[in-house]
């Protein structure tokens, strides 16, 4: 099994344990994306090119979370729409 295929996995099983599904149709998780992409973006918002490396040092655990936020959606979102990332076309 691909590792991407066992990310699937361990983000169906957490969903599943919750019982989140309900939740998950894809415009909400289309929706989760992109306010996940917005809050990734709010820590480079208005700051200047050579405040960031400096930023991400002190930030760089939170950035961590919402970059996993997106991927993981991302990830569910493909799921539920029965594509396989794997087999992906770069």
């Amino acid at each position: 099994m691909s590792e991407i295929k066992q990310l699937i996995e361990k983000i169906r099983q957490f969903r599943d344990e919750r019982d989140w599904m309900q939740f998950h149709d894809h415009k909400n998780m289309a929706i989760s994306i992109i306010i996940e992409a917005a809050e990734l973006l709010e820590h480079f918002q208005w700051k200047e090119k050579d405040e960031i490396d400096e930023y991400m040092a002190r930030h760089l655990d939170e950035i961590e979370e919402e970059i996993a936020d997106i991927a993981i959606y991302l990830f569910e979102l493909a799921d539920n729409l029965k594509l396989d990332l794997s087999q992906a076309k770069l």
